[in-house]
């Protein structure tokens, strides 16, 4: 069996290939710009109707003819697939126009709009730019994405075909409670993501450039080249530690499905902490990056995946399932249970609850029932940590 997935390269284009990417991306622009007005206008913009402006607008406007009709198509296409899940999803705002300062350059192609020549991406208009192959793709591409980051760098991302890789049979399950200070604490210690903190190794240099930034900063008047420069170190430093930060939840991740057949994962929204005085650290941790990284990961794998709500988990005894009668506070980090007299760390406690939940969610009770919105792949158990005692009174 195949999957399809996407392979990222850095590109390296010269002057005049990056001004024609900007051009292009200029022309795309005005296009998606222009089917926002005609979604404002009244007139649902179907991929069909727009299609027929876009070649109404090529035969013409002379400088939209000279970038590529494939790009131009494929944004419109875009445009139709947000607009429709705009419509299905509630909640979600209809696409806006892109802004020529603050939108990021993005163009796609497919197969007849590139090709990969002597280790070059080759586009339309006879541009070629080199690639970084730190890679070798597994299979012919099937189309093409072509961005640049807040940094200036740009990138090539192919969609392509690969086999889905057999993974050996893990060992038991795992749990897995999402915190602050230990970013991840699982039922095995050692399996354990402690809290990395690049961020905070950093933090010395960014303030610097922010502050370089702030005097750069002219109030009411176009910016400096040294203002956009200090506003690059800014970004520059900043995506460094989440570079670091994602590399740390792949290698983690990867150890924790490799070894596990059944993985039990707090649901945990950590939207709550920018709120809170541990908004930085917990920005540090990037509990929701880890959390997706590892549930992708597993899904992939094959591996059952129960998300756990975390009502309640922590006032659970692991041993005996005797609910606590007080909330703990944040401060207290030592569980201690009044019925059995079992003591453990907080976390730990927890992730142990949430492993027994996921363990017993096939139990046919009025507490189990599926989640509004699981994630793809993975299996959402909703049982309150509480009424374990009677679930497992009920198993037996």
């Amino acid at each position: 069996m195949n999957e399809v997935v996407r392979y990222t390269y850095r590109l390296r284009p010269g002057g005049t290939a990056e001004e024609a990417l900007l051009a292009e991306w200029g022309r795309c622009r005005w296009l998606w710009n222009e089917a926002v007005h005609q979604q404002k206008s009244g007139r649902k913009p179907t991929f069909a109707r727009l299609g027929k402006l876009l070649t109404e607008a090529r035969a013409k406007l002379p400088w939209l003819r000279d970038g590529s009709q494939v790009a131009q198509q494929q944004t419109l296409r875009d445009y139709a697939q947000s607009l429709d899940h705009s419509f299905k999803v509630k909640g979600r705002g209809r696409p806006s126009a892109k802004s020529r300062k603050t939108s990021l350059p993005s163009l796609q192609y497919t197969t007849r709009g590139f090709s990969i020549r002597d280790g070059r991406l080759a586009l339309p208009r006879g541009l070629t730019i080199p690639v970084v192959w730190s890679r070798e793709l597994p299979s012919p591409p099937t189309s093409v994405r072509v961005y640049r980051d807040s940094l200036g760098h740009w990138y090539a991302s192919f969609v392509v075909r690969r086999e889905i890789q057999v993974h050996p049979s893990g060992h038991g399950g795992i749990g897995i409670d999402w915190g602050v200070s230990t970013t991840a604490t699982a039922t095995d210690p050692t399996f354990d993501l402690p809290h990395s903190g690049h961020r905070r190794r950093c933090a010395a240099e960014l303030a610097r450039a922010q502050r370089k930034m702030a005097r750069r900063h002219r109030k009411g008047r176009a910016q400096s080249r040294g203002y956009a420069q200090a506003k690059r170190e800014a970004a520059r430093l900043l995506k460094k530690a989440a570079r670091q930060t994602v590399h740390s939840s792949r290698v983690w991740a990867k150890r924790v499905v490799d070894r596990h057949d059944l993985i039990a994962v707090e649901d945990f929204e950590p939207l709550f902490l920018a709120k809170s005085t541990m908004a930085r650290k917990a920005a540090d941790a990037a509990v929701g990056a880890v959390k997706r990284e590892l549930v992708q990961r597993a899904v992939r794998a094959g591996r059952k995946v129960v998300m756990v709500r975390p009502a309640y988990t922590t006032m659970t005894c692991s041993s005996c399932f005797a609910r606590a009668k007080q909330r703990l506070e944040l401060h207290e980090r030592d569980f201690r249970c009044e019925s059995c007299g079992f003591r453990d760390d907080r976390d730990r406690n927890a992730a142990r609850v949430i492993l027994a939940v996921a363990e017993r969610g096939h139990v046919s009770v009025e507490d189990v029932r599926q989640s509004d919105s699981p994630p793809s792949g993975a299996v959402s158990v909703a049982i309150r940590a509480g009424d374990l005692l009677a679930v497992r009174q009920q198993s037996r």
